[in-house]
């Protein structure tokens, strides 16, 4: 009887250890889509508020890059602009006597046609009026010409400057600090009041929502999964215990490699090894570089 009550109780000892760790079919560790995000512009930091570990969105503003001396560069362009244009001439007021001076031809070429018909005037009269109407009408179209020539060269001579002035714009854009992509600010590289430049990193930021879990399997396993596929991720969640969440296959490599020197795969006897992608929603507890089991 006593026997039989100690075999009972290494059998329930043995089915609670097999319960609480699982075997599994290969190991990895988790990573992120990491962005580093790099000033746009060269200057003095004046906002960048931002701290790690704090959630961003895409498109919020977090700071900027002083522009004061791009402001005043477009202000001067501006006025460059005004000055120009001011040269342009006032085509109406310019052609405002020769029109006055057709008014009063084609009233007196009127005139004249109606004593032709009364044969108080000869045709020669009529012709003399309609002849100065015609020169009148040529003098305004060549000075209409003239004018619309030079008021056109004086535009184009402003059309630099407006470029100019878009150039400054997008450089004004730039001073203005936007996070790019949703996420959690992993490393800060930079403070307010100093010096960066284009190029020059100010922070990284990653998307921990959904954590990738990067694994090696062996040949013999590569034909058992395949993308999209769901598979058990298992995490340590104490010395005896897993934390199990759904993953699933996103990418799976096309060509074998080497065991990495820190990752060991169900099958330590294979040399080539390929790697897979696994997509797993994150609640919180799991983090970059953290060790993972699957279970296919």
């Amino acid at each position: 009887m006593k026997k039989t009550l100690n075999l009972l109780l290494v059998l329930l000892l043995f089915s609670a250890c097999k319960n609480t760790k699982e075997t599994h079919d290969a190991s990895g560790t988790f990573e992120a889509v990491e962005t580093i995000v790099s000033a746009e512009a060269t200057g003095t930091i004046k906002a960048l508020n931002i701290e790690e570990g704090q959630t961003l969105q895409a498109g919020q503003p977090i700071g900027y890059i002083d522009s004061l001396q791009l402001y005043l560069k477009k202000k001067q362009l501006e006025a460059q602009i005004s000055a120009v244009l001011s040269k342009k001439p006032n085509i109406a007021s310019q052609t405002a006597a020769l029109r006055e001076q057709l008014r009063q031809a084609e009233h007196e070429h009127k005139r004249t046609a109606n004593l032709v018909k009364a044969d108080a005037a000869t045709p020669k009269q009529l012709d003399d009026a309609t002849a100065q109407v015609a020169i009148i009408k040529k003098q305004i179209a060549a000075q209409q010409s003239s004018l619309d020539i030079n008021s056109g060269s004086i535009t184009e001579e402003s059309a630099p400057l407006r470029v100019q002035i878009q150039q400054v714009n997008d450089q004004l854009a730039k001073c203005r600090i936007l996070n790019p992509v949703k996420g959690t600010v992993l490393t800060k590289y930079a403070e307010v009041n100093e010096e960066t430049a284009a190029g020059k990193p100010l922070y990284k930021v990653a998307a921990l929502n959904i954590i990738i879990l990067r694994v090696y399997i062996s040949g013999d396993q590569l034909g058992k999964i395949k993308t999209n596929q769901q598979v058990s991720v298992l995490v340590d969640d104490n010395k005896d215990t897993y934390k199990t969440y759904p993953g699933t296959i996103e990418w799976i490599s096309s060509k074998a490699e080497f065991t990495p020197k820190t990752i060991q795969t169900k099958d330590e006897r294979a040399n080539l090894v390929y790697a897979i992608k696994i997509r797993v929603k994150n609640d919180g507890y799991l983090k970059i570089g953290m060790y993972a089991d699957i279970k296919l």
